[in-house]
């Protein structure tokens, strides 16, 4: 189907989280009906903020936000609000509709198998795997049938299966999509366009062609941006130290030396505002904790989820894992990977042994690690022993969160943000072993070659689930435990 009318549009819309903080100034910028769009930029940028006022969660400061008139709009988030998890099924997807209906049971039925998922009516969202849970936002979104879909980091916590899936399902998709992700090879799939949000400017820039298109175009305007006023420094600096010989003389060459100095003033009105690259931390060392001999973790039995049930599996051999190795837990979505880690990371899985004072850092995929109502100052500084401030502020600087950022609560910060600080916290709290799931979840993709690096260089062990081809080929694996394959 062709693009139609204008069905979203930002004019001159000004957004502040906090005074002199700017998220948006002056940003313009309009979709056409049944366009798929890909809205792209930093971590904390001000993504998800856009998403907010189209729906209508969020009001700008400034300038006006319309989404057409009697359109219908539904947003697949990134996480599962914490509120629903209690919920089972047919109550859940009952909260999108003002009257219950009466076929809702097989409405349920039918965006599920969009999704690729069944499951009874009465299991609790809980019971669902982060993966599955991912597939349940987004079908949450589709019974609604909008008229604009947003889909904020569909691709988090999705197995390749999912994925494909999605992706099949957006390519066929018939009305308007607006996505936001970091995942180049799914985005290049099915974008027509892309929104950029400058972290610079705060304005947001608009191109048209599939992503790598785009992104070529972006790097091209920066270069032709960067070449412009690369001249006009040169000619300003050319004509400066002519203006500082001619002032000394007299007669006609202080009138031609004035001269000059209109000339440079045009000059450097007419200096382009560069349009900078995203900031990307920092290459940055992971301590490890130094007291460690011998095994840290040794598994002798792992469960999984088959057809509902819980089958659990002896290991002959046990596996064990050591100082500087990493194992990588694989399988498909709902397998029971995410329970396993958890479970690992709260000590009480039965089937696996960590060495006595071995200290444990855990990354959740859902930053459930996190306390949402501490500030982050609060929550770098209960990884020390002994707090230091200049040390938790420069640890902070590094992942780029600011001392202005450190004060706002976990909760508030972007999902990435959140990422960001749970590396902090390993930074500060020197582990023995790392429990990792589905580690590059809203990370912005320039960060991961530089996490990788720290990670292959890590001198305590990590356990990990990642479903992100891209990021696994970046680091080592030593280990690798399918349980698909039990």
């Amino acid at each position: 189907m062709s693009a139609g009318n204008v069905i979203v549009r930002f004019d001159n819309v000004t957004f502040n989280y906090l005074p002199q903080k700017p998220l948006l100034e002056e940003a313009n910028f309009s979709v056409r009906e049944n366009t798929k769009i890909t809205i792209m930029g930093q971590n904390g940028v001000g993504k998800s903020t856009i998403f907010k006022m189209i729906t209508g969660e969020l009001k700008p400061d400034g300038g006006t936000v319309s989404a057409g008139t009697n359109t219908t709009i539904a947003l697949a988030s990134q996480v599962m609000p914490r509120e629903l998890l209690e919920d089972d099924l047919e109550t859940f997807f009952g909260r999108t509709f003002t009257d219950k209906p009466y076929n809702l049971p097989k409405r349920i039925k039918d965006v599920l198998a969009v999704v690729n998922l069944d499951a009874p009516l009465d299991r609790k969202i809980r019971e669902f795997s982060g993966g599955q849970q991912a597939r349940l936002l987004l079908a949450y979104a589709l019974i609604q049938t909008p008229d604009i879909l947003l889909l904020d980091e569909p691709t988090n916590n999705l197995d390749a299966a999912g994925i494909e899936h999605l992706t099949q399902f957006l390519m066929n998709y018939q009305k308007t999509c607006l996505v936001i992700s970091h995942d180049e090879s799914f985005l290049n799939a099915f974008t027509e366009g892309i929104l950029y949000v400058d972290s610079f400017t705060h304005k947001v820039e608009q191109y048209v062609g599939d992503y790598y298109v785009a992104l070529a175009e972006i790097e091209a305007q920066i270069e032709r941006e960067r070449a412009k006023n690369a001249q006009l420094k040169r000619s300003i600096q050319d004509r400066k130290d002519k203006i500082n010989f001619f002032s000394h003389k007299g007669g006609k060459m202080r009138k031609l030396a004035s001269k000059l100095k209109d000339q440079v003033e045009t000059a450097e009105e007419e200096m382009v505002e560069e349009r900078r690259e995203d900031k990307t931390i920092n290459n940055f060392i992971l301590p490890a904790q130094t007291n460690i001999v011998g095994a840290i973790l040794e598994i002798n039995s792992v469960a999984t989820l088959k057809g509902h049930k819980v089958v659990r599996h002896t290991l002959n051999p046990p596996l064990t894992l050591r100082k500087k190795e990493l194992m990588l837990i694989k399988g498909p979505n709902g397998i029971g990977k995410s329970t396993f880690l958890r479970s690992l990371a709260e000590g009480t899985e039965k089937g696996a042994q960590i060495t006595k004072d071995v200290v444990v850092a855990y990354y959740a995929q859902d930053f459930s690690g996190l306390d949402f109502n501490k500030t982050a100052y609060e929550a770098l500084a209960e990884m020390m022993k002994d707090p230091w401030n200049q040390e938790i502020y420069a640890t902070a600087a590094q992942f780029l969160l600011s001392s202005q950022t450190l004060k706002n609560p976990v909760g508030a910060l972007s999902e990435g943000q959140k990422g960001l600080l749970c590396y902090a916290r390993f930074v500060l709290q020197k582990p023995g072993l790392l429990i990792m799931d589905e580690p590059t979840n809203h990370i912005n993709f320039r960060h991961l070659p530089i996490i990788a690096e720290a990670l292959d260089k890590f001198e305590g062990a990590v356990i990990m689930v990642s479903h992100a081809t891209d990021w696994l080929e970046q680091i080592t694996v030593d280990q690798t435990l399918d349980l698909g394959a039990l």
